[in-house]
């Protein structure tokens, strides 16, 4: 077919990909060209300001970007930048954003660090903080978060992000002048080189070079014994041995990934954010366990592990127990102690086991006792764990404990006459030492970033290890500034407002490194090339050779021409295996690197050396890019071309101005199977390409070319035909063109008498042919003829179906076409496992991104075809998510299902019952259903149902609400029998709201906290507390003991006024509706929260755990 030849581009179009995990610019831009140069070191403090943002309407927001005001620090103009519905991913991305770049002047550059908060409006710990740093400039005048937190959460009513519309969002900005983060030299600058981040490994990369940094360790690792047949990849002492010696010998960053591939972890494992400390346990025991046998077997021990004895001893009879335990690092409590010491004070603090609590002493029975730890020794390499993460029980969460907490240049642990040591110490040994390293983590519970501050040789200058950045640093920002808590922000208005405001500081201590005065000679030793295996030298070498000859050959490619070379024996190799439609890949065919300077003819005879094929016998064509995006060989090259250079002749050809040309190698067989002349070639012949079909074998092959006249027709060329593909001579046969394959297959058939001029066909088409199918054939093949087939190989796709329970499991795999309808997906799905009736198939599409379900299944034959269940916004997928439903989605979908967590009077459980009725019923329906689900105190009990949300009630539905709209995603749907004294209110009685709370001191002011069942209670007029607390006690069923330490309070507006027994409670209640959507008055029970968290409310409160670290090999 004519096709016009394309002068499009062939090089690398832009790439849109899934959203970062780490910070990152709005848009991705081309390098900046270097900007005005700043210094490299911080030569003032830091200009800080906070600004906090409050977002009115904020789901009504119907632009894609939303700007706040603009603000002012260091002299610079900013703002905040965010996409309410996220930057073409499901999460809120945020960024922060230099205001009127464009009219900058030309080389402007400034440099922060800042922080972005979603603040959490009902409990200030829980507000999402992530910080980062970035040099902005023209390019790149925005920077932040594409992925800050999951849509989902930020939208859910429940998590407090997003209350009465409204979301606060918080900038904390500190502009320096600082290095050029563009030009730095780490190893220029400092003498040290950094890790790359191969996604969220920074807590890797920090634990690595405090690691890395203690030579006696680095040494040993050097002396694990491996061999030169051992692979990185599958050898964590090589790949661990290879990271050390390249951060010791390299001059730029190093890649971790031979290490993380050696702990068998996949990229997966590499995005998911882990624990220092527990990634510091497993790999020092995994080495432990490889050094076993070996010249350095105890190393870990010798360095790292310290003993420490727990003893129980009475006090009234001569008994104790002792118990000696070895430790490899030590966890130290944050909360509640102002330094080191006090930790260690705390440590070893002596516990009283008295009154229920005796110590049972074997034959004294029980006794008064005392317990605690004391040390036995402790190692020369002290590692500290700053006990930075809680589990909060009261909020059923962790949070980040970001208070203060210092720690001394040297500590001494031999303090106050050795108050931490065991009467079996060892006093000769001196405990005191000097601290090493400071492992910092910036951020919050949620997420952040971690880096490292060390000392490598102990002396008064310190270094800042960030990921890729390596950089000098004084002692007051390895040590004062990472202590954390609060700090004062620098006042820009004096005289607007005379009280200077604290912000936390997110950023401090996670981990210490401490090493003994005595020990530092030994551990600080020198390492040298000598400690290196002779075969891990030559590989890395060899490696690093490899990686100079790769950077001479690209500095060098402008001298030179690659050269693709195509033949018959490509075509027959790919065509019907790899490829089914053109003729070939080129990126699988034989190149040649060649001086652009070197004449074409001469090039010829390196061909001759490779293929044997003498210089005369040698045919090339030139390929074109047709319009149509197919890519066929074009025309011979003149002999006037041959005369030229090979750069001259790829700049000719080659519209795309890339460094390659591609070419097809003619080459004609005699009989006796060698070569000879090529043919002459006049405008009346054409070359074609002939691929044979089989339907029975579903097989497609090339199997040759040859000239044609363009004024003859195909039926002068059947027989041929018929004997290249072995057929009788007078078999029926039918020829079709292959016109295109992009965006859909184009594979007509040929008139056989028609000429090839008539019907189009030019040097280079491709024509697919098939012995002629029968009406039966048709019937009997899955694909009868050459079109059919090539329709089916451009849209087949292999989907991974995985069960919506197990959604990280691979189930099984089908092949399906990308325009299979719905019926004939379910179908296909519902025959792979064993259902009878596809319509209980209920499909739910993959989120690209989140590597999760999507919220929301696919609606009854809502998709027309597979394609459009794969489509991710501007990715595809290959996973879908199956249930099988008890009945058919249709019917499914014209119903609602209610989780109603029942509360029975006579028990103390809830049962959660799914009440599935039409979408059309009520609320009445629905307690008419559950009335034949549950066990009722007596059988005319009235049941109501209430809408819980975070431990509070806030609506009753009347009997007649509609179900369709009533959301039990987020709020808790509770239903309970109505009391009988609730029946008959008297006209002075009142229905009031108690609720169980804690006090909690945060963000610099006390908060309510609930918890905990809510519930209704009837109050009558001139009732006194204590006849209601009696009440109250008599329903809950609290023991006098506890119940005499809870207080009781009117709180409105989370403010508490708290009662005495004397004060009449229905005094403090307005005569208000109950009814009312936001209930703010409401009796309070203060007291501890010991109640188990109930599993329905999981739903209200979810968690993100981390994954535990795990090293396979």
């Amino acid at each position: 077919m004519l096709v016009p030849h394309s002068g499009l581009v062939e090089g690398p179009q832009p790439l849109h990909g899934p959203p970062l995990h780490g910070p990152q610019p709005m848009e991705i831009a081309a390098q900046a060209e270097p900007a005005s140069t700043v210094e490299n070191q911080p030569v003032d403090e830091p200009q800080t300001s906070r600004f906090t943002w409050t977002i009115e309407n904020f789901s009504r927001l119907n632009t894609k970007k939303h700007y706040s005001e603009v603000f002012l620090v260091g002299g610079f103009k900013w703002r905040v930048l965010i996409f309410p519905k996220g930057n073409n991913c499901d999460y809120l991305s945020m960024y922060l954003d230099v205001a009127e770049s464009a009219t900058l002047p030309y080389g402007w550059t400034r440099y922060a660090q800042f922080s972005l908060a979603v603040v959490n409006q009902f409990l200030g710990k829980l507000t999402i903080r992530k910080e980062t740093q970035h040099q902005f400039n023209a390019r790149e005048s925005d920077w932040g978060f594409t992925s800050f937190m999951p849509l989902s959460e930020l939208y859910d009513p429940s998590r407090g992000y997003v209350v009465n519309d409204t979301c606060v969002v918080e900038a904390e900005v500190a502009v320096r002048r600082i290095i050029d983060y563009w030009t730095y030299d780490s190893k220029k600058e400092t003498g040290y080189v950094g890790l790359k981040n191969q996604g969220a490994t920074c807590y890797m990369n920090s634990l690595l070079q405090t690691l890395y940094h203690i030579p006696y360790f680095r040494k040993a690792v050097y002396h694990m014994p491996t061999t030169e047949n051992d692979m990185p990849s599958g050898s964590i002492p090589l790949a661990l041995q290879s990271l050390f010696y390249k951060l010791q010998y390299n001059d730029t960053s190093v890649a971790t990934k031979e290490l993380t591939k050696s702990f068998g972890w996949d990229t997966y494992d590499s995005f998911m954010q882990h624990d220092v400390q527990e990634l510091n346990r497993v790999l020092c025991e995994k080495l432990e366990d490889k050094m076993k046998g070996t010249v350095v077997e105890g190393t870990i021990q010798q360095l790292f592990e310290g003993h420490h004895m727990n003893y129980i001893e009475c006090i009234n009879v001569d008994f104790k127990s002792t118990r000696k335990e070895s430790f490899y690092d030590l966890q130290l409590d944050v909360k509640g102690c102002q330094d080191v010491y006090a930790s260690f004070d705390k440590y070893v603090e002596v516990e009283r086991l008295e009154g229920d609590n005796k110590y049972h002493a074997e034959e004294h029975g029980l006794q008064d006792a005392k317990k605690g730890v004391l040390f036995i020794d402790f190692p020369p390499v002290l590692q500290l764990q700053l006990k930075r993460f809680e589990y909060d029980f009261m909020r059923d969460t962790m949070v980040k404990i970001n208070d203060r907490y210092e720690f001394p240049l040297e500590l001494d642990l031999d303090r106050e006459d050795g108050k931490y040591l065991s009467p079996e110490a060892d006093r000769s040994v001196r405990n005191l030492y000097t601290l090493h390293g400071v492992l910092v983590h910036s951020g919050g519970v949620h997420g952040g970033h971690y880096y490292a501050f060390i000392r490598p040789t102990l002396s008064d200058q310190w270094f800042k290890f960030d990921d890729e950045r390596v950089t000098k640093e004084d002692m007051k920002r390895a040590l004062e500034e990472q202590y954390g808590g609060e700090e004062e922000l620098p006042q820009t208005n004096p005289g607007f407002n005379n009280t200077p405001f604290k912000f936390t500081k997110y950023s401090n201590a996670y981990m210490l490194v401490y090493i003994r005065e005595s020990d530092k000679e030994k551990i600080i030793c020198d390492v040298d090339e000598k400690d290196i295996a002779e075969h891990l030298r030559i590989r890395l070498k060899k490696e690093q050779e490899e990686k100079e000859d790769k950077r001479r050959y690209k500095a060098q490619a402008h001298l030179y021409t690659i050269i693709k070379v195509a033949r018959d024996e490509d075509l027959v190799e790919q065509i019907g295996k790899d490829i089914y439609f053109d003729l070939v890949d080129h990126e699988r065919v034989h190149n040649f690197r060649i001086q652009k300077q070197m004449p074409f003819n001469l090039f010829k005879e390196e061909v001759a050396k490779e293929f044997g094929i003498p210089v005369q016998f040698q045919r090339f064509w030139i390929w074109a890019k047709r319009q149509n995006h197919t890519y066929r060989p074009n025309r011979p090259l003149t002999p006037q071309e041959e005369a030229q250079s090979v750069g001259h002749l790829r700049e000719v050809s080659n519209k795309a101005h890339n460094a390659e040309l591609k070419l097809f190698l003619e080459i004609e067989l005699g009989l006796d199977r060698t070569p000879i002349s090529p043919p002459d070639k006049t405008k009346e012949d054409i070359l074609l390409f002939f691929k044979l079909y089989d339907p029975v074998k579903e097989e497609l092959r090339y199997i040759g070319r040859f000239f044609v006249k363009s004024s003859s027709k195909p039926i002068e060329i059947l027989t041929k035909l018929n004997q290249m593909a072995g057929f009788a001579p007078d078999e029926e046969i039918e020829l079709y063109e292959e016109i295109k394959f992009e965006p859909s297959v184009m594979c007509e058939r040929l008139d056989k008498r028609t000429s090839f001029r008539s019907s189009q066909i030019e040097d280079g088409d491709i024509i697919c042919f098939q012995k002629s199918p029968s009406q039966e054939s048709e019937q009997q093949f899955h694909y009868p003829d050459a079109p059919s087939f090539l329709e089916y190989v451009h849209n087949r796709q292999i989907v991974h179906f995985r069960s919506l329970e197990r959604p990280k499991e691979e189930d099984f795999c089908l092949e399906l076409s990308k325009l299979h309808t719905y019926d004939d997906v379910v179908d296909r799905v519902a025959h792979r496992l064993g259902v009878d009736d596809p319509s209980k198939i209920r499909l739910t599409p993959h989120n690209c991104y989140s590597q999760q379900p999507k919220p929301h299944p696919i609606k009854y034959r809502a998709a027309d075809r597979l394609l459009d269940m794969l489509v991710h916004y501007n990715q595809t997928s290959d996973i879908l998510y199956y249930e099988v439903l008890d009945i058919p989605l249709p019917e499914l979908q014209c119903l609602k299902t209610l989780k109603v967590a029942f509360h029975n009077t006579t028990k103390d459980e809830v049962v959660i019952h799914n009440i599935r009725l039409p979408r059309q019923s009520t609320v009445g329906n629905v307690l008419d259903e559950l009335k034949t689900k549950v066990e009722l105190s007596h059988p005319d009990a009235e049941l109501r149902l209430i809408e819980v949300f975070y431990h509070k009630i806030y609506k009753i539905f009347p009997l007649s609400e509609k179900i369709e709209n009533i959301n039990d995603q987020y709020w808790t749907l509770r239903a309970e029998e109505i009391p009988e004294e609730e029946k008959n209110l008297g006209p002075l009685d009142r229905l009031i709201h108690v609720y169980h709370f804690t006090k909690e001191t945060g963000q610099n002011q006390v908060q309510v906290q609930n918890f905990g069942e809510p519930f209704f209670l009837l109050i009558h007029e001139g009732e006194p507390l204590a006849e209601v607390k009696a009440r109250i006690q008599k329903k809950l069923q609290v023991p006098d003991d506890e119940f005499c330490k809870w207080k009781f309070a009117f709180l409105s507006m989370g403010r508490p006024e708290y009662l005495q027994d004397s004060d009449v409670v229905s005094h403090h209640f307005q005569r208000r509706d109950i009814y009312g959507a936001w209930e703010q008055q409401y009796l309070g029970l203060e007291h501890s929260d010991t109640a188990p968290k109930r599993t329905y409310t999981a739903n209200q409160n979810r968690l993100t755990f981390e994954k535990p670290v795990k090293i396979y090999n």
